[in-house]
């Protein structure tokens, strides 16, 4: 009796909270040592969007980019549509944190240290962010109408909470793969009351460019300035 019984609130758990999905991503083809060398596989942006009928709004959070020793830290985030995104600036120097691309496009201004700028994400895309200051400086925000998402960890595995039974398909973005592989890496998914582990997915870097990005203006960076606060003019 005792055994059916938790059989029994085991589904009924799995209907009221949903499923967890996991699964493994493996990154092939890469220029990266990381990658290579280590087979590190971190950074893969995975979520399931549900097709048919519209699922349930994904609820906006806060989340935060910090400044610190000249990177952004996380390198990549995910967030809700909706969300707000606050860019602390935790460096001894300034900074100005701005997109170009067609994920959102905007810029906070060149700010002081300990100071703090904020972002809304209104809408769901990729959004490349730079650094007017530091070239060296690169984020990724990922913003999406889902509920269920993950960043894989260094050995590539993800897991997608709480999923409700029903017919997903399975997306995935990785900065160094190109539309095509990315596009080759979804999957459809049927979750029911029981969780499940994903058949590994490979994603390829091939065919992946890495060209210098411009700053705010479209121009080249010029050198980094000095850190006791003396900037181009260009810059102000």
């Amino acid at each position: 009796m005792t055994c059916r019984w938790l059989i029994c609130f085991s589904a009924f758990s799995a209907l009221l909270f949903g499923a967890n999905i996991s699964g493994r991503i493996e990154l092939r083809d890469s220029k990266d040592p990381a990658v290579r060398k280590k087979q590190d596989y971190s950074g893969v942006v995975v979520w399931l969007e549900p097709t048919g009928k519209n699922g349930p709004r994904p609820v906006p959070t806060r989340a935060k980019i910090l400044q610190k020793d000249k990177t952004f830290n996380p390198h990549v985030l995910i967030v809700p549509t909706g969300s707000t995104v606050d860019f602390p600036n935790l460096d001894p120097v300034f900074h100005n944190a701005f997109s170009n691309y067609d994920g959102q496009v905007f810029d906070v201004g060149l700010y002081p240290p300990g100071s703090n700028r904020s972002v809304r994400f209104a809408r769901p895309g990729i959004v490349r962010i730079f650094c007017n200051i530091h070239s060296s400086m690169t984020a990724i925000v990922a913003v999406i109408d889902s509920s269920w998402f993950d960043i894989t960890k260094p050995d590539g595995q993800f897991e997608l909470r709480d999923v409700p039974p029903g017919e997903y398909q399975l997306k995935v973005f990785h900065e160094r793969a190109t539309g095509a592989s990315l596009l080759s890496a979804q999957r459809p998914v049927l979750v029911t009351s029981q969780s499940a582990v994903l058949p590994s997915i490979t994603v390829s870097e091939s065919g992946y460019l890495s060209i210098p990005h411009k700053d705010k203006f479209g121009h080249d960076y010029k050198p980094v300035p000095a850190d006791n606060g003396t900037y181009p003019a260009r810059h102000k």
